[in-house]
């Protein structure tokens, strides 16, 4: 392990985090959530565990919570997977005064509500928005948006996010696949496409949503017919966009969600043994920090700063910016 080299902070070799997410074991783009962390443990010089539940259900997920809290990490980051489920588990982090960070899915407000420190994530609605002003730049009026994660309602934001971009009825666009199988996807988005052949666009909401449509797409000699773009990267998806059978890949930077977290937690800590810990001080190290920026540099990742929140995304890999995302894809981009 590296100690710590935020300004200011200190070696904490014995201090231990944990990450509690949503993603179920099959969800490979949390690979690069994974490595990040472990990135940051060395850097840093902690600990820094990954849980989640093995098949995505939420009940699990408020269960892994509770443990956490029973455990007495040093700092817990979490994903806002369903507010209602995981409300009542997270209380019990913040009875233990144990620092709190949600990151990923999830909302500003909620953060704030359940108490957390900040939220390190993509704001939904805004990245969908920026889609869809680009595919109304490229004269979609009617889109699809295939929703693989329904079960999580911050999903709908994207959707509505690009349909208010392009003056659609996000409700009426808006496909709920029952989950990540692949023939369940191709079957569904078939369907619809079959009721709405006038469908201009279609926005895929990942990678398990994406790959099915595309070789949907690909058998019904729509390829290049309909305009395509998605959340996240998948050697599937990188490919299409050579191709140009995809416009682009928004980008949520998910090594950002996992590395800030814990150089935010470990630099609370020193901050508040010291008895000064803001946010303002905490972002102003992490911007002056070394190590960090050389991290950020190196995988062409750029973090937003906010007031508060700090937004990992959206960012836009396109057939321009492709090679260097690529050189990283599925380890740290």
């Amino acid at each position: 392990m590296f100690s710590a080299v935020l300004a200011g902070a200190t070696p904490a070799v014995a201090d231990k985090y944990v990450l509690i997410s949503h993603a179920p074991d099959s969800d490979s783009w949390w690979n690069v959530i994974k490595n990040s962390l472990k990135q940051a443990g060395d850097d840093y010089g902690v600990q820094v565990d990954y849980r989640n539940p093995a098949t995505g259900d939420i009940a699990e997920m408020a269960r892994l919570i509770e443990q956490a809290a029973a455990a007495n990490y040093d700092g817990v980051m979490v994903t806002i997977a369903d507010f209602n489920v995981l409300q009542r588990a997270l209380e019990k982090v913040r009875a233990k005064r144990i620092p709190l960070i949600t990151i990923n899915s999830g909302s500003a407000e909620q953060s704030e509500r359940l108490g957390a420190i900040m939220h390190v994530g993509q704001p939904e609605y805004d990245a969908g928005h920026a889609a869809g002003l680009r595919a109304k730049a490229a004269g979609v009026q009617r889109f699809l948006c295939v929703n693989h994660y329904a079960t999580n309602p911050v999903s709908f934001e994207r959707c509505k996010g690009f349909a208010d971009a392009i003056g659609a009825d996000f409700r009426a666009s808006t496909l709920d696949t029952g989950g990540v199988d692949p023939s369940a996807v191709e079957s569904k988005v078939s369907a619809y496409l079959r009721q709405h052949p006038d469908t201009q666009g279609i926005l895929a909401l990942g990678p398990d949503a994406a790959g099915p449509t595309l070789r949907l797409l690909e058998k019904a000699g729509l390829t290049n017919k309909i305009w395509f773009a998605t959340f996240d990267l998948s050697d599937d998806i990188a490919r299409a966009i050579k191709a140009g059978t995809v416009q682009f890949a928004i980008d949520q930077q998910p090594f950002l969600q996992g590395y800030i977290p814990v150089a935010v937690m470990v630099r609370m800590k020193a901050d508040r043994a010291r008895g000064a810990a803001t946010a303002d001080s905490v972002q102003a190290a992490l911007k002056a920090d070394p190590k960090a920026a050389a991290r950020f540099e190196e995988y062409g990742v750029t973090p937003v700063y906010g007031p508060r929140h700090i937004s990992s995304g959206p960012g836009f890999i396109t057939a321009g910016n492709l090679s260097k995302v690529e050189k990283y894809a599925g380890q740290y981009r």
